[in-house]
């Protein structure tokens, strides 16, 4: 993988005039802080949407969201939903994405505080609740490019450098997707309906790998991924370990970012029916991971179905078990879910960083 190039970002500053009046559209409260920059602020609590529920707190969200915009900003946000505008995402940071697959959208560096705020309430309300995953999961992980552009990275890194997008129409009937992603990072709810329909693809990658501090704050995003899928391979018999793993180098993931149905043929490795209970157990462990990435409700759904597929899902793997050393690489194929690990060089701090991709092969893009 190249190295990642400077590049610099153009942060907006709102004047404290702005800032009043924009507070003053909604009686709200902060939650606990975890990042006191303007780009990366905690969620704001809005008060009008606090008992909705279920779609009607997401739509709820979505028009609280909008009505802190300007126009010219509602316009960049919102674009009509193609599989093409929803294919444009990266694991890649913004100034690095070549030609038409840069991200769309608009950025949290073009927003004021208070209107990152709203933006993150809303993505706090479709991901899921579950400690070091979900939205948990998301602010460490911009805590993480914080903290990488503040070691070194410059500001190519940086929470102003993550994107939000309303894919549609935010509504009850129709299709739209709320798309969210940058450095590491790539979101993706795709509702058709009222319902989602889809919560892939999904990227999670982090450097620095090891935890950190960022403002009083312990981070350590995707080492509950990393552990859980070493537990599951050390779980396994050396017989299972023999027949899971592979002598091929994989130094990347097969099916990333723009390797849309890139999915091999057929499958290689170890079939999860061979599996005891037990063994079983930690495979669903780490498919867990990143199925509660999403909300709490929509997770348990898709785990029933990854649970009822599991004895016709093949793990595979190269490199050692820890999950930690470059070229370590796991997979899981199911006839619905593709997860992958993959265990990189680091670029700007640490020796290793991960990437890791979630899809599923008929609800990628909500299924279109």
């Amino acid at each position: 993988m190249q190295n990642h190039l400077k590049t610099l970002v153009t942060v907006l500053v709102v004047s404290a005039a702005t800032f009043f009046t924009a507070c003053k559209k909604d009686d709200t409260t902060t939650g606990s802080t975890t990042s006191n920059t303007n780009s990366n602020p905690d969620p704001i609590a809005v008060s009008t949407c606090a008992s909705a529920t279920g779609i009607a707190k997401v739509l709820c969200l979505a028009d609280a969201f909008k009505s802190q915009l300007e126009a010219s900003q509602i316009t960049t946000l919102q674009t009509t939903y193609s599989v093409a505008n929803a294919k444009k995402w990266s694991n890649l940071p913004q100034g690095l994405v070549q030609g038409t697959n840069k991200r769309i959208g608009l950025s949290f560096g073009a927003m004021t505080t208070v209107q990152v705020q709203y933006a993150k309430a809303l993505i706090k309300e479709i991901s899921g609740t579950t400690a070091n995953e979900g939205w948990d999961e998301i602010q460490q992980l911009l805590n993480a490019d914080e903290y990488l552009g503040a070691n070194g990275g410059g500001s190519t890194y940086g929470a102003a450098n993550y994107y939000i997008a309303f894919l549609g129409t935010p509504a009850t009937t129709g299709t739209f997707e709320i798309q969210f992603g940058g450095h590491h990072l790539a979101c993706a709810s795709t509702y058709k309906d009222g319902v989602l329909v889809g919560a892939t693809p999904a990227f999670r990658g982090v450097e620095p790998f090891a935890t950190f501090t960022l403002n009083s704050t312990t981070n350590q995003p995707l080492q509950q991924e990393q552990a859980a899928f070493s537990a599951m391979l050390t779980g396994l018999s050396s017989t299972e370990q023999a027949t899971a793993k592979q002598s091929v180098t994989y130094s990347d993931l097969v099916v990333g970012p723009q390797q849309d149905g890139n999915f091999p043929a057929t499958p290689i490795g170890l079939k999860c029916a061979n599996l005891s209970a037990s063994e079983k157990a930690l495979v669903l462990a780490a498919i867990k991971t990143y199925v509660y990435d999403i909300d709490d409700a929509d997770a348990a759904t898709l785990l029933a179905k990854y649970t009822a597929e599991l004895d016709n899902t093949y793990l595979a793997y190269s490199g050692t078990t820890g999950m930690t050393t470059r070229n370590d690489y796991v997979r899981l194929d199911g006839p619905s879910l593709w997860l992958e690990y993959s265990c990189q060089n680091g670029i700007v701090l640490s020796p290793t960083h991960p990437h890791s991709v979630w899809r599923d092969k008929s609800k990628d893009y909500g299924g279109n």
